[in-house]
């Protein structure tokens, strides 16, 4: 896919529902300080949405999921993982599931200690590794260094799924995946019909 000529996002692109923003960041890029590549993988989580950090409202942990859109939301998974979120609508954040490498390949890989361009950034933590992406990034705004997120140049071929590694909500459509990519986290899952 190509990105054509560079268009920086905006808070005002964040600053709407997470459903509607998980879907529009597939094909734009990620960097982080220079390095990153194409969102390819996200997962959207809202207020009302039982698996959310917000669902019971702000803590000292999701405090930046009720701060402005535009900023980074990161946590720790499983006291092992740093997860980056972009933050919406207050409450509401897309996680960034995976990219396809794309700057910086040499760095990912020996953050990752690992040659598998696939498996450099597929999955929420391998993502984060890859990136630098810590605790010193939480509520850092999107639209400035070290973040840099470039809309997209046309619509890729987005597909709508089931979210995955959650207990609660995980039948709600909101994982959004681009179609055919090889550096998804996980295969879209097979629907009952």
């Amino acid at each position: 896919m190509s990105l054509g000529q560079a268009v920086s996002l905006g808070a005002d692109f964040y600053a709407r529902p997470a459903a509607a923003v998980a879907s529009d960041l597939i094909g734009c890029r990620l960097l982080v300080s220079g390095i990153g590549g194409l969102v390819v993988e996200t997962e959207a989580y809202d207020r009302s949405d039982p698996a959310s950090h917000s669902f019971n409202g702000p803590t000292r942990r999701n405090a930046s999921m009720f701060g402005p859109p535009g900023h980074a939301y990161v946590y720790r998974s499983y006291g092992m993982h740093w997860c980056l979120n972009l933050v919406c609508e207050p409450g509401s954040a897309v996680l960034i599931r995976a990219l396809e490498p794309g700057q910086g390949i040499e760095t990912m890989r020996e953050r990752r200690g690992l040659d598998a361009l696939r498996l450099l950034c597929a999955g929420p933590g391998r993502l984060c590794q890859a990136l630098a992406v810590s605790s010193l990034h939480d509520g850092l705004p999107l639209d400035r260094p070290p973040f840099q997120l470039e809309r997209r140049s046309a619509t890729p071929d987005i597909v709508a799924d089931r979210r995955i590694g959650i207990t609660r909500g995980a039948d709600t459509p909101w994982r959004f995946l681009l179609a055919g990519s090889a550096y998804l986290s996980k295969p879209v899952s097979r629907r009952r019909e």
